[in-house]
């Protein structure tokens, strides 16, 4: 009783309740995140406190991670949903836009927020567009979402919006849209793929350095591989720790056992779920016989002070919804859902 007046209250007030959290409220937020894309067991109980502090961002994970562990949308999760987008969060919006197909019988029951899917549906959109007007990339983005007009999408791209960019080069690899020039649908792809590598966005990264590899540009595919391995994306430190070991030797690395092995026991870390973690398990005893006693605890070392310095993570929940909604539109594409488990891991 005590929890649900809790949840209504924090609905109802909105952005009364957004207010800056602690730094003690700051370091659950983030630890709850990061064991939620880590796809870990924890996160809960972190994401709790900010959550319950008024945390719109925190109280859309809490309700992921609880949709997560049941695999619907539980009666709880929808509150804190709505929680979260009482304060403006479209991705909570969008995510009960979508709710009807997930949460089945828990409809039936109580809501704080008496509003049908198609409804918050249209509110997300209405928001979206007013952001958009003033310039949001990322309202952009979520109108090519919920409404499936792809100009929304390019538009967020041009913004600058690096998850739009991604996405804009995915779907042009699909066959999607019309190109006049034989070249330049591929021009295209190369385009939003490096613009979307150059912000920042890991998995765009990735394909980066591997074209940069392809076309014989190996000082500045070096940089960029090395640069998504320090962003904590478990296939960059996968990629870039072998790289290093010479598991493989296709960019050209200079050997470093000892930093090869460093950064591949990092994915020992990643036991939540996925194939990084027995990858890590299998090809850390073919490294360790090449090196030395010495090298080998020099390389323990180093995971040690690397756990320090970089979170590793599977993958965004804000991406997986983005992800989901997309794929949706475009059921006949070849684009499966990369947040499952399966995709998570074959990006090596």
């Amino acid at each position: 009783m005590l929890k649900t007046l809790l949840l209504a209250i924090l609905v109802f007030s909105g952005s009364a309740f957004a207010t800056d959290l602690t730094p003690e409220q700051q370091l659950a937020k983030d630890r709850g995140i990061a064991l939620y894309n880590q796809q870990k067991d924890g996160g809960e109980a972190f994401l709790r406190i900010a959550a319950e502090a008024g945390d719109a961002e925190s109280q859309y994970y809490l309700g992921e991670e609880l949709r997560t562990q049941h695999r619907y949308v539980t009666l709880e999760a929808k509150k804190w949903f709505e929680a979260a987008a009482a304060q403006g969060d479209l991705y909570a919006m969008l995510r009960l836009a979508r709710s009807e197909r997930e949460v089945g019988a828990v409809l039936a029951e109580s809501s704080v927020v008496n509003k049908t899917p198609k409804q918050w549906q249209e509110q997300a959109r209405k928001i979206a567009i007013e952001r958009a007007e003033q310039g949001d990339a990322e309202a952009m983005y979520i109108l090519y979402l919920s409404t499936g007009d792809r100009e929304w999408l390019v538009r967020s791209a041009e913004s600058g919006f690096p998850q739009g960019q991604y996405l804009l080069a995915d779907i042009y690899k699909s066959g999607e849209g019309f190109f006049f020039l034989p070249n330049a649908r591929q021009d295209s792809i190369e385009r939003w793929t490096k613009e979307a590598a150059l912000a920042g966005h890991p998995k765009a990264m990735m394909e980066y350095a591997f074209a940069l590899q392809r076309k014989g540009d190996l000082k500045l595919a070096q940089s960029i591989l090395e640069k998504t391995a320090e962003t904590g994306y478990q296939a960059g430190v996968s990629e870039y720790g072998g790289q290093l070991a010479h598991l493989s030797e296709s960019f050209s690395f200079p050997k470093d056992l000892v930093k090869g092995y460093g950064l591949t026991s990092l994915l020992l870390e990643l036991d939540g779920g996925g194939r990084a973690q027995s990858y890590a398990k299998s090809v850390l005893p073919e490294l360790e016989a090449k090196m030395t006693p010495e090298q080998v605890e020099e390389g323990k070392n180093t995971r040690k002070h690397g756990k320090k310095r970089t979170r590793l993570y599977l993958t965004s929940s804000r991406n997986c919804i983005s992800d989901v909604l997309k794929s949706n539109q475009h059921a006949n594409s070849h684009l499966s859902n990369p947040c499952s488990i399966e995709n998570l891991t074959q990006d090596r």
